[in-house]
């Protein structure tokens, strides 16, 4: 998952709910621990350094000991702390659900009676977007009793950078010709997302057409993703993606659980 900005979208921040690199403090803090460890049968003596490298040289598992649990404990702090998020995102869609409204802008497929909604607030350019984005569409086939809402969500642009705001109003002049999802599996399936990349992939589909370019530069395309940015603000969004399975936020973005949490719902 790719953390949105705070307070304002161009200042997103890099990190998620996959597994985030280990920095060079965790990998400091790993060594100096072993280290500690190693070291306790060595305390005396004058070669204190070259007793403990000898002790680690044949001892190098406890090294992985090490990593592992601290690997561990990062995986149930960050579990903990995901879980306190979707609370408190939850709070705030239980007491403004206009929050959640789907617009007659925002692309949404399925029955618009369904009993169960999926909700996703994404940017094109979001690596664990990227990742869901397949899994997310064969969701759709494997419920085609379920009302799925895309809600476009640019949050990775910075300074001149739009590409993100770009994709996205690109997406909506395609919704609005209804080749949304045609564009939205290519966009997703493009590695190194720009605007000439966008163009072809709008060439590609038949969206580059006149209206097409007038649609992406109209205000109302921009009201709309300025709606979608008000939104997700009141909801206390972190990052993309972010799942809602009616009405409720989805601590993980595992399609898997996804796909338990929308079984769920419909057996509810």
């Amino acid at each position: 998952m790719t953390d949105a900005p705070d307070p304002t979208p161009a200042a997103a921040r890099s990190a998620g709910f996959f597994d985030r690199p280990r920095s060079s403090m965790a990998a400091m803090a790993v060594s100096l621990v072993a280290l500690g460890l190693a070291a306790a049968p060595y305390a005396t003596g004058s070669d204190f350094d070259g007793r403990v490298r000898t002790y680690l040289l044949k001892n190098p598992e406890i090294l992985q000991e090490v990593s592992a649990a601290l690997q561990e404990r990062e995986s149930i702090v960050q579990a903990r702390e995901n879980g306190v998020r979707t609370d408190a995102i939850n709070q705030r869609a239980a007491g403004n659900p206009s929050l959640l409204a789907v617009s007659a802008r925002d692309p949404a497929f399925g029955p618009v009676d369904a009993k169960v909604t999926v909700i996703e607030f994404f940017d094109f350019r979001c690596p664990g977007c990227k990742a869901t984005a397949p899994d997310v569409l064969r969701l759709m086939q494997a419920h085609p009793d379920v009302r799925f809402v895309f809600k476009d969500w640019p949050i990775l642009d910075r300074g001149t950078d739009d590409v993100s705001h770009y994709a996205a109003r690109a997406a909506q002049a395609a919704h609005r010709e209804g080749k949304y999802l045609v564009v939205f599996r290519a966009l997703m399936a493009e590695p190194a997302l720009n605007k000439a990349a966008i163009d072809g992939i709008l060439a590609a589909n038949g969206v580059a057409t006149p209206a097409a370019q007038t649609a992406m530069a109209s205000p109302e395309t921009a009201r709309h993703l300025a709606d979608v940015q008000t939104s997700a603000s009141g909801l206390g969004l972190i990052g993309t993606p972010t799942f809602f399975i009616n009405g409720r936020a989805s601590a993980s973005i595992q399609p898997a659980d996804i796909d338990r949490a929308i079984r769920a719902a419909k057996a509810g």
